[in-house]
């Protein structure tokens, strides 16, 4: 008899159940609170991490950005108008207004460059038979008899050695300075060009990159404003006190000098008014030796007219104008002022005297909101002691 067929119902292979699920292990809440702190550290340590690296890598550029920042900010209402004229587009109107800015300060450079040539091959020709003449010996003891050196004691001093060794020291002092002029000279260039590169993406983009950074800022708007206001006015106030006291004290050097026959004195007055950016080191550095040799070669009267309005004019400017347009604009002090371009110029070179003011006004402004926020806390902390009964029954 044949055997019966297994019908599909009666398949015998065994059926699997599938396993069951453990329920969700529940994660008590300060777990949870603690491990999103520990991701947010990690992010923020993170971000510090490579914002050190990025700044160390970008550090260099640091001058540059400022300068552009603050040329853009005091020429950003000129490229509201270019943007009007040109219906809109900012990228043109950011183009031609750094273009205009550069030929306005590149071809008078170069003018004043090449008057400075001219003069300074003029000077040598002519002014070099007079100092070997006033640095003979006859003309020194033509000096030392005058009445004014006998009166003061000096006819017997060996004035001869002495300029020898000044001249040697001098020429030493010169070599130098041109090899530093020339080795700074590249560096001011190039930190022009990356100036009006970055120059042009401030125009174009300005208020977008002011908005990013105010959006990662922790402070309040109204703060975030005045930080922006301060730097603005700061950047102002030192570009104009500082360009102005440059260009009286060179325009009055060099007056100066063509009142009293000095040779090269359009030469001079561009020096001395180079000079006057830097505090402490200004046009006293060309006058007083320019007021020496025409009394060596002399002219007794006009060499101490010269040193006299020297030490009690020119030098006096310096002191009376330029703290006080700059402090007057910026909210500062005239101490601080001084103390900030003197640190900017040892810090970031030529253009310290810009960059120094701004960091100052920042950090003063970054102090008041600092006196706001805890401004109940100092406060409590001024406040005058108790006396013994007060704590007593306290």
């Amino acid at each position: 008899m044949p055997a019966a067929q297994d019908s599909p119902e009666e398949d015998k292979t065994p059926v699997v159940k599938p396993a069951a699920v453990p329920a969700p292990r529940r994660v008590p809440r300060h777990h949870r609170l603690r491990a999103e702190k520990f991701a947010r550290y990690s992010l923020l340590i993170l971000v510090i991490a490579t914002g050190i690296v990025f700044f160390t890598m970008v550090r260099i550029f640091i001058v540059p950005v400022i300068l552009a920042a603050v040329f853009a900010g005091m020429f950003y209402p000129l490229f509201n108008r270019v943007v009007k004229i040109t219906r809109g587009q900012r990228a043109i109107s950011a183009l031609f207004c750094c273009a205009l800015l550069s030929l306005g300060l590149l071809l008078p450079a170069y003018g004043v460059a090449n008057l400075v040539a001219a003069e300074a091959v003029h000077l040598y020709k002519t002014a070099g038979p007079a100092v070997s003449e006033a640095l003979k010996a006859d003309s020194l003891e033509r000096l030392q008899q005058h009445a004014v050196m006998r009166w003061l004691r000096f006819n017997n001093l060996p004035v001869q050695a002495w300029l020898e060794q000044v001249t040697r020291n001098a020429t030493e002092l010169l070599v130098a300075i041109v090899n530093r002029v020339s080795r700074g000279t590249f560096e001011l260039v190039a930190q022009v060009l990356i100036a009006f590169f970055t120059m042009f993406y401030f125009f174009r983009d300005g208020p977008k990159l002011i908005d990013r950074l105010k959006y990662f800022s922790p402070l309040a708007e109204h703060y975030e404003d005045e930080l922006i206001r301060r730097f603005r006015s700061v950047s102002r106030a030192t570009i104009k006190g500082t360009l102005l006291v440059s260009l009286i004290k060179g325009l009055l050097g060099g007056l100066t000098f063509w009142a009293f026959g000095v040779e090269a004195a359009a030469l001079w007055g561009v020096v001395m008014g180079f000079l006057s950016v830097l505090p402490v080191i200004g046009p006293w550095i060309v006058m007083y030796p320019a007021g020496l040799v025409l009394i060596l070669a002399g002219d007794v009267s006009g060499g101490v007219a010269i040193l006299l309005i020297a030490t009690f004019v020119v030098s006096s400017i310096d002191n009376v104008l330029e703290p006080y347009l700059v402090g007057r604009d910026a909210g500062m002090h005239d101490l601080l002022v001084f103390f900030s371009m003197l640190g900017g110029i040892a810090t970031f070179g030529v253009m310290g005297f810009i960059v120094g003011p701004l960091i100052a006004a920042l950090f003063r402004t970054l102090l008041d909101i600092y006196g706001i926020e805890f401004k109940r806390q100092l406060d409590l902390v001024h406040q005058p002691p108790p006396s013994e009964t007060e704590f007593y029954r306290r």
